[in-house]
């Protein structure tokens, strides 16, 4: 049987896989045979991790409306009912006199207005910065589930290839051992070489078990990433999927680390200290705020009649509160401010080189995996050739079935390193493009 890459290997011709009476049906919204652009934007949907990025997303912006909130006008209501066991006396021209009555109440209404206030003016300015720094979280959350979704998915369409090859091989091994039991039976060899292919047919059939076990756990580990009950079905496509099509890429392309998620975030966070330093220079600003109260009072000596005569009161004006000295404290948190933006700082500088060894590390193995590629492609053409030409040979009565059935390993072999290698090429892919910055999360 003729092994042909791109008809049989790289272009898969069907259009779905189901593994088992577990995956016979998708559920959760999921079309059945899903395609990797659906299950991407499935993915940015429903992972958990997604949705607790956007809710974290959202408790950021009650945050930063509870924190804006002191701008408007804050109202208050105090109510308060005494009564006096004992009235309390002032001594007036040598003489005790009792003041008040025994039963008082009063409902008082406050009005504050926040004119200068330094907290507030950091809640303002730090509004765009915290919203920021919340979108770019769960941008980070996409990217990494983009990237992971997209190796499942080209994980899984391995296993299935190397299923294909496993069974290509069962066949070839089943006819190999009715061969060999056939010149057995009518005595032209002994029966060393159909209790050979007897045991290569049975470790087939062990490996192509072990293969089927590990596909299921990479559709139940797809399925996580997915945000999916294991318990629900999943069946793929993988019409048009031509993986060599999908494994070049521009290695010119310049590092931006401004491109870099983590970079933009480290780039909010200074802003965001920034702006803290600011803050605390702020603390030297007095606190000016307006103010307007109304009160209802009650009292009399009766407490039935307490209710029967209001004696109101009301007022407004400003409060001014100016801090002179506190010690120090705002000069040294001045200065603490400034040293944990020194620190960030740092942490940019720290994190470039990161990026770049990241970047150096992605980019070599993405070269050493092509260059794996392109020989366990060459060498599948070649074992092919070898193992059909001793295939002739054998029919013949030239080669001797161990020779056989060393070309068949060997032609195996070369088939599952090639989609080893091809998949190891389209991972490496994925992470350079991460760390490029360039990973598409718009799905």
């Amino acid at each position: 049987m003729k092994f042909r890459i791109k008809d049989c290997l790289l272009y898969v011709s069907f259009t779905a896989i189901s593994v088992g009476s577990t995956f016979a049906q998708t559920t959760n919204g999921l079309n059945n045979n899903a395609s990797l652009d659906e299950l991407i934007q499935y993915a940015l949907e429903n992972k958990i991790e997604v949705k607790q990025s956007k809710i974290d997303q959202e408790i950021g912006e009650r945050e930063i409306a509870s924190a804006l909130s002191g701008w408007f006008p804050q109202i208050n209501a105090n109510g308060s009912l005494s009564h006096f066991t004992q009235l309390p006396t002032t001594n007036i021209n040598g003489q005790d006199i009792a003041m008040g009555q025994r039963n008082t109440s009063a409902l008082t209404f406050q009005a504050d207005q926040a004119i200068i206030n330094p907290g507030l003016f950091q809640a303002s300015k730090a509004a765009k910065y915290i919203r920021q720094q919340n979108n770019l979280s769960v941008e980070d959350t996409k990217i990494n589930t983009v990237v992971d979704v997209s190796k499942a998915y080209y994980d899984i369409l391995t296993s299935e290839e190397q299923i294909n090859i496993i069974q290509e091989n069962i066949t070839r091994l089943q006819r190999q051992y009715t061969e060999a039991n056939a010149r057995y039976e009518t005595g032209l060899v002994d029966k060393t070489d159909y209790k050979r292919a007897q045991i290569s047919l049975n470790n087939a059939n062990a490996e192509l078990k072990s293969a089927l076990e590990i596909r299921k756990y990479k559709y139940d580990y797809l399925k996580t990433l997915l945000g999916m009950n294991p318990n629900n079905g999943l069946t793929l496509s993988f019409e048009n999927q031509n993986m060599e099509a999908n494994v070049l890429l521009d290695t010119t392309e310049i590092l931006n680390y401004a491109n870099r998620v983590e970079f933009k975030q480290l780039q909010t966070l200074k802003d965001i200290q920034k702006l803290n330093t600011q803050y605390q220079k702020w603390q030297f600003l007095p606190t000016l705020g307006a103010f307007a109260n109304y009160g209802l009072n009650y009292r009399n000596n009766s407490f039935g009649d307490l209710y029967g005569n209001n004696f109101p009161q009301s007022s407004f004006g400003i409060s001014l509160n100016f801090p002179i000295f506190q010690g120090g404290k705002r000069t040294q948190e001045i200065r603490k401010s400034e040293l944990q933006e020194s620190r960030i700082e740092m942490d940019i500088e720290n994190l470039e080189n990161q990026i770049g060894a990241q970047y150096s590390a992605a980019m070599a193995n993405y070269r050493a995996n092509i260059n794996e590629w392109r020989n366990s492609k060459e060498n599948v053409e070649l074992s092919e050739e070898v193992y059909n030409t001793i295939k002739l040979q054998y029919d013949a009565g030239v080669k001797t079935y161990l020779e056989l059935m060393t070309a068949e390993t060997d032609l195996k072999t070369s088939q599952l390193n090639y989609l080893n290698s091809l998949y190891a090429v389209l991972s490496s892919k994925l992470d350079i493009q991460k760390s490029l910055g360039t990973v598409n999360i718009t799905n």
